[in-house]
């Protein structure tokens, strides 16, 4: 799965975007799901770990949207300032905990209901934002 919590520019609306995936992601995926929500968006901010292939990502975004997309690094190893790893983490942790799939299918359909509930709780959004140290 590849996902983002996205924040407005006057920080009104949080929301989370996600898409599946039935292999490991690469360059080109995450490339892709920027794209997407580039055209929805247009310009944004994009802050990302320094995963080898977001920085890949980054590379082909530059050269297919120079400013319409802007990279903000996080420092190495600092998961806990990744709101996005909080987006994870409820999942797995508190919707999931103690699942057990049947199949690859069966745990995407899950995850994405985990993702689909968390998407109506702003509460909870906005809390990811707080554990990350990061003032809306």
């Amino acid at each position: 799965m590849i996902g983002c919590v996205s924040l407005s520019p006057a920080r009104r609306r949080v929301r989370i975007d996600w898409r599946v995936h039935r292999h490991n992601i690469r360059a080109a995926e995450v490339a892709g799901f920027v794209r997407r929500q580039a055209e929805r968006h247009g310009r944004i901010i994009l802050v990302l770990d320094r995963w080898g292939v977001h920085r890949c990502a980054a590379q082909r975004l530059a050269a297919e949207l120079g400013r319409r997309v802007h990279v903000e690094w996080l420092p190495a190893y600092a998961p806990d300032l990744n709101p996005a790893e909080q987006l994870w983490n409820h999942a797995k942790y508190a919707d999931l905990a103690n699942f057990v799939p049947d199949d690859i299918a069966h745990l995407a359909r899950r995850v994405g209901l985990s993702l689909h509930h968390q998407s109506r709780r702003t509460d909870l959004l906005r809390s990811f934002f707080r554990t990350a140290r990061l003032d809306l």
